[in-house]
């Protein structure tokens, strides 16, 4: 048995003064479990279908709604656009996660369903500059701050859920189909723009070819909402109502959001560290990299959409292998590894994708692409563990948004003008060694929560074999706990 788990087993018990009873134990039922991950994870697929969607089509949305600026300029404006949504992320987060600890996760996911799926089919049927003039990209703003407003309360809301149903010792995993979702949304997106750039000509891209993969997302949308509606309340949420916090459903958001400040700020802290070292990254190889290829390494777009393909789908066949190494080697040592790597690979990294001929910019896109799998595998079991049942949701939408919102989301935008800026288009690799640094610095402040039962929930098991071989080690160490202590006094 991992210490972190002994440790707080043992803790568990002298608290519980005894050993665990049936009553004590949360057995998962495998259907459930299966949905709710299947229902989370569409919901990410689906918000990071738009990103890779959107980031491809940079250059062309830049084109119909600012026609009128230079084709950096263009480039500039778009991302600036993209990144609007992040502005209002933690508005998002404030909103709904307070929402999420009072009334339910699986309300507030179906709500953050339906207004993702509205904000991107609005910017497929918008119509462009040149028909209705500077409204057009007002209107494309506006549709981007509804996703980035929805998206607020989407991933904190998606892993605090799945978190909450899963079994301890199999957390990282199952919390790992989430950020498959998110990678299988993104490839997805950018194969289909991809299929769209090389089968359209550029004028049928620029008049209808760009809209089609925004209007994909309402049929999308309903497949999604009919999944969440279908949902039941994650047992730890359910077991803090019928027990002991029924009074936190009449409690205010601003309450609760100077309690999470005044109270849980280290880990928020944790948080938001290890969510920029995550979302620097991902922004950068998803965000930033096909149009890096085509405006500075001055590259067809069919190539640069293609590289970053490949790395995608590696990501999406590495992620959850990486999620149960978690599980048997600890979060800590994963995130340490990789952020200690990237320090040492982004510069390479960068040179090879720089380099001429096929292979050398595929490895230098698979390096990135490997580090960001260590990156992602573990985040959604590791973030809401650093937080108890009544204000996880919450805790979790202030902390993850604010630092998309202040790093991630802004990353394209900010190596963009860097590289402009500086004339060095090795910037983006500097950026994400600082990245690296700052999660490094993250990670010797992170408690390892592999295999550990989440703060302010019940341990959790995926069978009754599992619960009654529980059962039995809390017996085990309870009397063994007695022991030392008949000794100590004795």
């Amino acid at each position: 048995m991992p210490r972190q788990v002994r440790e707080d087993l043992t803790r568990r018990l002298r608290r519980n003064k005894g050993a665990f009873r049936k009553d004590d134990v949360q057995v998962v039922e495998p259907p459930l479990l299966r949905r709710a991950v299947g229902a989370s994870a569409l919901g990410n697929c689906m918000e990071w279908f738009d990103f890779g969607v959107y980031s491809y089509l940079a250059a062309t949305i830049g084109k119909v709604f600012f026609p009128g600026a230079s084709p950096a300029a263009q480039v500039i404006s778009s991302f600036a656009t993209f990144a609007a949504a992040f502005v209002v992320r933690p508005l998002g987060g404030l909103v709904f996660g307070p929402l999420g600890d009072r009334i339910g996760r699986q309300k507030v996911l179906a709500t953050t369903m339906i207004m993702m799926a509205v904000g991107t089919f609005a910017i497929g049927v918008i119509p462009g500059y040149s028909t209705i003039g500077i409204a057009a990209p007002v209107l494309l703003l506006l549709a981007r701050m509804v996703q980035g407003f929805s998206t607020g309360g989407e991933y904190g809301g998606a892993t605090t859920f799945v978190a909450e149903y899963s079994p301890d010792r199999r957390r990282g995993f199952l919390s790992s189909w989430l950020d498959f979702g998110t990678f299988v949304g993104y490839a997805l997106g950018s194969a289909l723009v991809t299929v769209l750039n090389l089968t359209l000509t550029d004028g049928q891209m620029l008049s209808w070819g760009w809209r089609v993969p925004f209007l994909i997302a309402g049929p999308l949308g309903v497949i999604g909402l009919y999944m969440r509606l279908k949902l039941e309340e994650s047992p730890a949420f359910q077991q803090q109502l019928d027990e002991h916090e029924k009074s936190l459903a009449q409690e205010s958001a601003g309450s609760e959001f100077k309690d999470i400040i005044r109270n849980h700020w280290r880990p928020l802290l944790i948080c938001m560290g290890l969510v920029l070292l995550y979302n620097v990254t991902n922004y950068m190889v998803t965000g930033y990299l096909p149009t890096y290829q085509t405006e500075t390494l001055h590259r067809s777009s069919g190539s640069a959409d293609l590289l970053v393909l490949i790395g995608m789908v590696w990501i999406v066949v590495l992620i959850t292998f990486l999620g149960r190494l978690s599980d048997r080697v600890g979060r800590r040592p994963l995130y340490a590894v990789a952020a200690a790597a990237m320090i040492v690979l982004a510069v390479p990294a960068f040179l090879l994708i720089k380099a001429h001929g096929t292979w050398p910019p595929i490895l230098g896109v698979l390096i990135l692409s490997t580090l960001l799998a260590c990156f992602a595998a573990p985040s959604a079991a590791t973030l809401p563990a650093l937080f108890p049942t009544a204000v996880r949701y919450a805790a979790m939408g202030i902390g993850f948004n604010m630092a998309v919102a202040a790093f991630g989301g802004t990353t394209p935008l900010v190596t963009a003008a860097l590289v402009g800026a500086t004339g060095d288009d090795l910037m983006p690799a500097y950026y994400l060694m600082l990245a690296g640094v700052i999660g490094l610095l993250t990670v010797k402040f992170l408690p390892e929560s592999a295999q550990v039962p989440l703060k302010g929930s019940q341990p959790m098991v995926g069978s009754r074999a599992e619960r009654h071989e529980l059962i039995t080690t809390s017996e085990e160490l309870y009397a063994f706990a007695q022991e030392r202590e008949k000794a100590r006094h004795g």
